[in-house]
């Protein structure tokens, strides 16, 4: 499978306590693999008239494999790298999936006043982190102005079944398709009678029920480190999504500054404020994941702002003078009251 998310970070970090059995024949079962230029990874309790992991894990990766080949913009006989590579003017049909998650760039991009954006890709390859990216470099003035050109969710529209451009635009979906692809699996995996699992895609990930020794799935939120893991807090997740998007593992310096790949679209720039990270719960990983991204890309203050607005429960990690400071939105605390340890 050829990677959709190159270089994703991966902020969560799963607690689990593996258990092999218990005395009335349920047992843990876990399996992954590679996917979207990182890794997937299921882990579920399977009780008697449960399917095995090898049926599972089948699955699993139909799912995968079909994401990648609508989605990825690593291939260019995927869905969408064919619609990339239409001139303006023209329209193309696309499976209800990468509707729906236009659909869902539309919404972002307009809740955002166009910071979030799913047409950032010429940006991203001019500045060096795209699929196309040659070198990690600031731009010059005019390339800059060019690729700007080229860039903009309003130059898109839905048409039936088609996804219609005025505009050479490209569209990437790095920030929202791993949530939507653990939301898909999850469903899957209700729908074959799994109902106690963990789902993670690249760090993106939904958990529901309970572990095989009854205890909640713990989830560790990390610091932003670039030397080490360290877990900042962690909550307890039944039947939500979460997601983490962060700027201190895949950025470039240049002359003493710092250019991070989460790109402000309306500024057409990779973003410069403080905020190191942040991380979404939501009932919809798909969601999640995007509103992460969203956030990261507003800042400390216009994503605090935000979050709140929006009732989004939101952990903020914010670089100081002295390490790190955090901040949770209301909205955070009262979905994860209680289940923190």
């Amino acid at each position: 499978m050829l990677g959709l998310l190159n270089g994703r970070l991966c902020g969560l970090v799963t607690l689990i306590v593996m258990l092999s059995a218990c005395g009335n024949g349920d047992s843990m079962e876990s399996f992954g693999g590679p996917t979207m230029g990182s890794t997937y990874s299921i882990k579920y309790v399977r009780r008697a008239g449960l399917p095995a992991p090898a049926d599972v894990r089948v699955e699993v990766e139909k799912i995968l494999t079909e994401i990648d080949r609508q989605m990825s913009t690593y291939r260019s006989d995927s869905d969408i790298s064919r619609f990339n590579d239409l001139p303006a003017n023209r329209c193309q049909k696309m499976p209800a999936s990468i509707l729906k998650l236009i659909r869902v760039g539309e919404q972002l991009s307009e809740q955002s006043e166009g910071s979030y954006d799913l047409t950032v890709e010429p940006l991203l390859n001019l500045w060096g982190f795209g699929p196309q990216g040659r070198e990690e470099k600031v731009p010059a003035e005019q390339a800059l102005a060019q690729a700007r050109q080229r860039v903009g969710y309003q130059h898109l529209r839905i048409e039936g079944d088609q996804l219609c451009k005025d505009a050479a635009v490209e569209v990437d979906f790095n920030s929202i398709a791993a949530g939507y692809a653990v939301d898909t699996i999850a469903a899957r995996l209700e729908a074959l009678g799994i109902h106690d699992y963990l789902a993670e895609a690249t760090g993106e990930l939904k958990a529901a029920g309970k572990k095989l020794d009854g205890s909640p799935w713990y989830i560790a939120l990390e610091e932003p480190r670039d030397d080490q893991q360290v877990a900042e807090r962690i909550v307890a997740v039944d039947g939500l999504g979460l997601s983490t998007s962060g700027d201190y593992r895949n950025y470039f310096e240049q002359d003493g500054r710092r250019y991070s790949h989460t790109f402000d679209a309306r500024a057409g720039a990779p973003i410069t404020h403080a905020l190191a990270s942040v991380t979404v719960i939501h009932p919809s990983a798909l969601m999640a994941d995007g509103l992460s991204t969203l956030l990261l890309i507003l800042g400390p203050e216009r994503g605090w702002d935000y979050a709140e607005k929006h009732d989004i429960g939101a952990f903020f990690v914010i670089r100081a003078d002295t390490g790190f400071v955090t901040r949770t939105s209301h909205a955070f605390e009262r979905v994860t009251g209680g289940k923190t340890k």
